[in-house]
């Protein structure tokens, strides 16, 4: 099940980077550093920068993981999971035990990552001047962007209770150099993680150097796409708002033409802002694995029901970027088993810009109806006459499908997940049984 994802970009910014220094080809970023052979120079700091995107795009982070388990935990039968591993069944049908492998994966390569970005921002100093700060930014996106999905996966949704006494995760600000007794940490609270969240994803905007379409790394635009994001969830909408407001006001993305274009790694440059990439030399993507037919390479685990393919209306072609093999139903967002993985559309941008504008009564960008109109004609979609919340969530659901967002979105706005309240304790992750066994100051999850 286990699938690393090595992308195309690392290998030409390794070239870029180290030019005929071939001896630092066999410098492999870890998780523990030995204090003799810290970080010492700014290719070694570059190299591990490198090793921390790699690590990003594991199959069990943005790799797929996240995505397919956003989907799975919220799902109401619009999907059924036909595999056979019990641990993508457990989360489909809400009876995940704290032994899940995925959730233990989880965790564990989403803290790999973020221990390489700390090691990239412990040394900060040994990079130059010219390039320090945006050094600096694209560590502070990787572990902003980690820490806000595992937060929202581990901790109760921000609202739901008291955000400053809930558990979330531990905050792991310096790198772990060796691990013993002393790096066991207590869950931070719901408010200190997002706290930190926002500082590291607004930074990042501030440091990157690059704001337009950065194949190989995070731009200032991604990091304020992903600050919209954080802030949507927590429901601050005038800082929502104003951040995709930005990306969109930036000029440096447009819709594709079709809706399938957005999905195609030769169409979708315009579009998507930040992405995993994958090779065809020596890389896969578990959005292929579980949503693709076995002809599109996939195991065909993830198929559409007609329940789900009834929301769209005639004309459509969001309801009919499907494909069947046999008596099953795909989605086609994911044929491509070489195929990058859009973490950040534009389109979520617009959608965004519109949810908060039309819950603060403003139009800051352009009306809620415009730009929900805007997703829906380059669809095919009849255009709206008017714009409810209830549209506007709807239309979320229509365009973002299958992209993650399902149970976020779900525990943000209160719904259910068939009869399950959003808050409920099995909608929630447990913490893996390993991380609870190897540190003594760990609080599981209640239900769990």
């Amino acid at each position: 099940m286990k699938k690393y994802i090595k992308t195309g970009w690392m290998i030409g910014a390794l070239l870029l980077t180290l030019g005929a220094c071939d001896s630092r080809l066999d410098i492999q970023p870890t998780q523990s550093i030995e204090e003799s052979s810290a970080l010492l120079t700014e290719q070694d700091v570059r190299i591990t920068l490198i090793g921390a995107y790699d690590g990003m795009a594991e199959n069990e982070v943005y790799g797929g993981a996240v995505q397919y388990t956003g989907e799975l935990l919220g799902d109401d039968r619009d999907v059924v999971f036909g595999g056979t591993f019990t641990t993508l069944d457990e989360i489909w049908r809400k009876t995940i035990t704290p032994t899940n492998l995925v959730v233990r994966d989880l965790w564990l390569f989403s803290y790999n990552a973020i221990n390489r970005a700390n090691n990239v921002l412990s040394a900060i100093d040994k990079v130059g001047a010219d390039s320090r700060n945006d050094i600096e930014g694209q560590a502070r996106f990787i572990r902003g962007s980690l820490y806000f999905e595992l937060v929202r996966l581990f901790g109760k949704q921000w609202g739901d209770g008291n955000n400053a006494q809930n558990p979330g995760v531990p905050l792991v600000l310096t790198p772990t150099r060796e691990v013993s007794d002393a790096d066991s940490k207590p869950r931070n609270s719901v408010a200190e993680v997002y706290a930190q969240v926002i500082d590291d994803l607004t930074k990042a905007e501030q440091l990157i150097s690059a704001d337009g379409s950065n194949a190989a790394f995070a731009t200032k635009n991604a990091a304020a796409a992903m600050l919209a994001r954080v802030y949507l969830q927590q429901g601050n909408y005038a800082a929502a708002r104003d951040a995709a407001n930005r990306v969109i006001q930036s000029g440096k993305y447009s819709l594709t033409a079709a809706f399938g274009d957005a999905f195609a790694d030769a169409t979708n440059g315009s579009e998507v802002i930040f992405r995993i990439f994958v090779t065809e030399q020596d890389g896969i993507n578990d959005m292929n694995t579980y949503f693709a037919s076995a002809r599109n390479q996939g195991r065909g685990d993830i198929r559409v029901q007609q329940k789900f393919r009834q929301l769209y209306a005639a004309g459509d072609t969001r309801g009919t970027f499907l494909n069947t093999a046999g008596q099953n139903t795909f989605t086609s967002k994911f044929n491509d088993q070489f195929g990058d993985i859009p973490v950040i559309r534009l389109a979520e941008m617009y959608l965004i810009r519109a949810e908060a504008n039309l819950r603060l009564n403003t139009s800051v960008g352009a009306t809620p109806l415009a730009d929900v109109n805007r997703i829906r004609a380059r669809a095919g979609a009849a255009p709206l006459t008017a714009v409810t919340l209830d549209d506007i969530l709807r239309e979320r659901r229509l365009e973002l499908a299958f992209e993650g967002f399902l149970i976020h979105d779900i525990r943000r706005t209160g719904g259910r997940v068939g009869n399950t309240a959003a808050n409920a304790n099995n909608l929630v992750l447990p913490v893996p049984q390993r991380e609870v066994d190897t540190n003594k100051q760990l609080t599981q999850n209640p239900g769990y």
